[in-house]
């Protein structure tokens, strides 16, 4: 069988190739996705995202799709030579980690300042789109949400996967959208938390660790496989490098040793919720006496305004 001539070296693209490479392969053998993934063990979306460089192969499998391939093993010298942390950015770099979410069998987040995307309720994701890039305009606001709202489904399904949260107590806190639309968001929190499948635990203000300091992501696949995922300001950081996952899920056990326990956390929520109903009912005496106010200024003009006689009929 004649090889093509691989590109020597790491470049931001080693990924894409490598995966190119192996469809070539693939297609050479007359195997379609799904046949290649039983033979490799697993499912035909991982035989997509190898090929299209979206995801690190792990080495077992290259070693396997060598051999099925009858390859000779280039597939692993080749895959040797991929620069797996090159940082290279796609328009769709969200979407391929809600792919992946949409997979695992089991998620574990720590999140700052903003309640994790899977735990928000209508309302509070649309106020979050309201704020961001997306202001303005109503239909992809609309559209974001829905998206948002579509990743839960799964996760809120009492045999759903597993679904760890710790929040950052600065997630309960800060304010996106008035008190009414955090009052809701906080009794959303209290009624998922009782799923038989989703914990949530808060980091309170007065813990302050340098264990884990941004907002992060651990994903457990159907395969075994294991990610972390953060975000900077307009792009995703997925890894499934062992020591660096490894890293991540030391210092979130660790950080979930010393966070507030389940029943506390709770407590703490529900104390927002209550100062959260303070603030709205508080809000909404003041828009009553603030209409009342107006109604009375327009009264008081209009009685102060010039007086107009009347003609007498017959004068």
């Amino acid at each position: 069988m004649s090889h093509r001539r691989a590109k020597q070296g790491p470049t931001a693209s080693s990924a894409v190739m490598f995966g190119e490479e192996l469809r070539f392969y693939r297609e050479m053998l007359g195997y379609t996705q799904e046949e290649l993934g039983k033979l490799l063990h697993c499912n035909r979306t991982n035989i997509t995202r190898y090929e299209s460089g979206k995801r690190r192969m792990p080495a077992d499998s290259v070693e396997d799709a060598d051999r099925v391939l009858k390859t000779g093993g280039l597939l692993k010298r080749l895959w040797d030579r991929v620069d797996w942390e090159a940082e290279v950015e796609h328009p769709d770099w969200f979407r391929d980690h809600a792919d992946m979410e949409a997979e695992a069998v089991a998620v574990r987040v720590f999140q700052h300042s903003v309640i994790h995307g899977l735990l928000q309720c209508p309302e509070y994701a649309r106020a979050v789109f309201e704020v961001s890039d997306a202001a303005g305009v109503p239909e992809v606001i609309a559209e974001r949400t829905a998206a948002r709202l579509g990743r839960q489904k799964r996760f809120l399904d009492p045999d759903g996967p597993l679904l760890l949260v710790i929040l950052d107590e600065s997630a309960v806190r800060t304010v996106f959208g008035g008190a009414g639309v955090m009052r809701r968001q906080m009794e959303h929190l209290l009624a998922v938390s009782q799923l038989p499948n989703v914990i949530i635990q808060v980091a309170p203000f007065a813990y302050r660790s340098a264990i884990i300091d941004k907002s992060m992501v651990l994903l457990e696949m159907p395969d075994g496989q294991n990610w972390v995922y953060s975000e900077s300001l307009d792009r995703g950081h997925p890894s499934d490098v062992a020591a660096v996952v490894a890293g991540h899920r030391r210092s979130y056990d660790r950080l979930r040793g010393d966070v507030l326990s389940v029943g506390a956390s709770r407590a703490l929520i529900a104390d927002a919720l209550e100062g959260f109903r303070g603030d709205e009912e508080r809000a909404r005496h003041c828009r009553l006496a603030e209409e009342q106010s107006q109604r009375r200024q327009r009264r008081r003009l209009h009685r102060s305004g010039p007086r107009i006689p009347r003609r007498r009929s017959g004068a």
